[in-house]
């Protein structure tokens, strides 16, 4: 080819580019500064890159707006390009989850990071028992993120089963062999937020949490009871099935209604806030002058309650970002610590699994801060005149 047909042949494939408005993985290399071979294993987890030259690339492909061809990676490796994701806490009830704001803004992120890397994301009921994997049988899925899982989780374990990588969104139990974990720092969020009550005044902080076995539920609640010995206090707390929405109104009541009510309370869920400022005003106490409140939620109702309502956020949209990347990573980089017979055996500490931890941030709004008292001051009196 001359030079000549050679330039109209990179000019017609520009124009091309321009009209689809689509880059290639020619023009991520060449904005890149890098080869074709180092764009391919940077955006599919493959290779010895250095992490920095792994993050330009993807950066770069973002900015270009590159997408893989999802057909031509389902020829060449034979992968169906499909990422499940479901919470199985609330087994009883398939499609609870999808109601929590958490999980919204966990999914949203997820989808954008699953289809930034060529594969969709499949939103799968909650399984409880063995028949209902049947439901899973019927989509090919390359790997699974399952959030807040039990400590002897029966998906976790039957996917591993399959051959199939699971990330875990929450720490995950010694029993659980998941590929890798996200998390939050609970401990440290909540020894946080009792600290910002104690600043505030409280003198008795009480604490709204669940029976289930997830480590979100656990963490937080050891860490409060780790609190209560260090400051001294008695714990007063009530435990509830958090997926049953009524059975947490009853817990807020019957936690207002004990002798040793506290002055402070921090909900591990959502709608705690909203249940306990219901249940404050069945028994005349004013928030926040009788009462501190603090919940765990990414609801933005809470901006525009009566009082405005402190939240923990833990971040989701973060969550959903990383638990994404660390299962294609796991995807496209092949089985890894797998035994002879192709299944990954249990770790026996999960902080030795590939896994983030993630902050939090707590959103400070009246609820859980005590209204100042002014002194009312006098107008300065005028002198009386002396006289001459």
């Amino acid at each position: 080819m001359t030079a000549a047909k050679h330039k109209a042949t990179r000019a017609a494939r520009s124009a091309g580019r321009r009209a689809s408005g689509r880059a290639g993985i020619r023009d991520v290399a060449a904005a890149a500064g890098v080869s074709i071979t180092t764009v391919s294993d940077a955006l599919n987890g493959k290779g010895r890159l250095p992490d920095a030259t792994r993050r330009h690339v993807r950066s770069v492909a973002d900015r270009l707006g590159y997408r893989p061809s999802a057909a031509a990676r389902t020829l060449r490796t034979g992968k169906s390009g499909l990422i499940g994701l479901t919470v199985t806490t609330y087994g009883e009830e398939p499609f609870t989850f999808t109601e929590f704001a958490y999980f919204a803004e966990m999914a949203r992120a997820a989808t954008s990071a699953a289809l930034a890397r060529g594969y969709a994301l499949v939103i799968l009921p909650a399984a409880s028992r063995h028949h209902d994997f049947d439901v899973w049988s019927n989509v090919a899925l390359d790997g699974t993120v399952v959030i807040d899982p039990a400590d002897h989780d029966p998906v976790v374990t039957e996917l591993v089963r399959q051959g199939i990588p699971v990330v875990s969104d929450g720490r995950p139990a010694p029993s659980l062999p998941v590929t890798a974990w996200v998390d939050n720092d609970h401990e440290a969020a909540v020894m946080g937020l009792l600290d910002h009550l104690a600043g505030a005044g409280a003198r008795r902080i009480g604490l709204l949490t669940g029976t289930s076995t997830d480590t979100y539920t656990r963490l937080s609640t050891t860490a409060y009871l780790t609190w209560c010995e260090r400051a001294g206090q008695e714990p007063v707390y009530e435990a509830y099935p958090a997926h049953d929405p009524c059975a947490g109104a009853v817990a807020a009541d019957r936690l207002l209604a004990r002798p040793d009510r506290p002055d402070a309370v921090y909900g591990l869920f959502d709608p705690n806030g909203t249940d306990l400022l219901a249940a404050a005003r069945r028994y005349g106490l004013r928030v926040p002058d009788d009462l501190l409140l603090v919940c765990c939620s990414e609801s933005s109702v809470y901006a525009s309650t009566e009082p405005p309502i402190t939240t923990l956020s833990l971040k989701p949209g973060r969550i959903g970002t990383t638990v994404i990347q660390l299962l294609i990573d796991a995807i496209e980089g092949g089985a890894h610590d797998a035994g002879a017979d192709g299944v990954r055996e249990p770790h026996p500490d999960p902080n030795h699994q590939p896994h983030q931890v993630m902050p939090t941030e707590l959103i400070v709004r009246a609820s859980s801060q005590r209204r100042v008292r002014r002194p009312r001051v006098a107008a300065p009196r005028t002198p009386p005149s002396t006289g001459s």
